[in-house]
């Protein structure tokens, strides 16, 4: 048994004596559907759609080039195994699960050190649900100490997140991107600042988590989020999420990087492992793999 399947299976035990002791009763903090429809937005009514005055343009063939989740029609082995993927996330955020889950449609994707690959599975993540035809995508840069997103995707903007908890003077549509992608908006980390667990841990922030969370009854929101390990920002972002991905690196992330990670996590949320850079489908032509086991 590897060293991740080991750190799923302990993961799997413990959560379904958390699930026994508390006899699958929804969250109290659980948003129902009445809930979402009688929700004011922080820009708006909750019945609108969001609108951004900016739009940024992915280059698709750059991305398919370097082994992203493509949107052409050709049947890519990448697109196969985030499929895989993403639909058990879509399934805990919109399925039974959600009702013992805390905002159920927000997954903090991050790792247990740099390097191993969660910015890589963050925007393929966003890529694979935008392709989804019932599910819109919010790709949040959340690394606010080392961000990745925009420097992935080759795109730039003025203002991001950081930007917005710091001055009440930027807007929710300041910050979001449209794409060349129908249903995926994109919102940069923004300026370096250097209280960023405070901002993170903010009212403000608190209020446009919700926004997100509660606004959309058809949307997922993915943070990209600083590694679990050494930094305090995870902490912070994962207690408002109800769903984890933890990206390790096969044969790298040891098992007491992983325990020590999910450590930090809510006990309440769900979390999954994502196995990257694995060597059992480099025969296939690509240089990644997937292993995804959720508690």
């Amino acid at each position: 048994m590897s060293t991740i399947e080991k750190a799923v299976t302990k993961l799997n035990r413990d959560n379904n004596a958390r699930t026994e002791e508390r006899g699958q009763q929804p969250s109290p903090h659980h948003q129902t559907g009445k809930d979402l429809n009688s929700q004011q937005g922080l820009g708006g009514h909750a019945e609108q759609r969001d609108t951004s005055v900016h739009t940024v343009q992915l280059d698709l063939a750059m991305l398919e080039k370097n082994n992203f989740v493509s949107l052409s029609k050709e049947r890519r082995l990448i697109n196969e195994e985030y499929r895989v993927i993403k639909r058990k996330l879509i399934n805990n955020a919109f399925g039974a699960l959600s009702k013992t889950l805390q905002h159920p449609n927000l997954i903090l994707v991050s790792s247990s050190r740099p390097g191993e690959g969660k910015t890589f599975s963050s925007i393929n993540l966003a890529l694979s649900i935008a392709l989804e035809q019932d599910k819109t995508v919010l790709l949040v840069d959340a690394d606010v100490l080392r961000p990745n997103v925009s420097k992935t995707l080759n795109i730039s903007h003025d203002l991001g997140l950081t930007d917005y908890l710091q001055s009440t003077d930027v807007t929710v549509p300041d910050i979001l991107l449209s794409t060349n992608i129908e249903r995926l908006k994109i919102i940069t980390a923004g300026s370096p600042h250097h209280l960023s667990t405070e901002l993170l841990a903010s009212e403000r922030m608190s209020q446009l988590v919700n926004e997100f969370a509660t606004r959309y009854s058809d949307r997922i929101v993915i943070f990209d989020a600083p590694p679990l390990l050494g930094v305090n920002e995870t902490a912070v972002m994962a207690a408002m999420c109800g769903q984890a991905v933890v990206v390790v690196e096969e044969n790298r992330t040891r098992l007491a990087e992983i325990e020590q990670s999910v450590s930090l996590l809510p006990k309440e949320m769900a979390v999954g492992f994502l196995i990257n850079k694995a060597h059992r489908n480099q025969g296939k032509g690509y240089g990644y793999g997937y292993y995804y086991g959720a508690s």
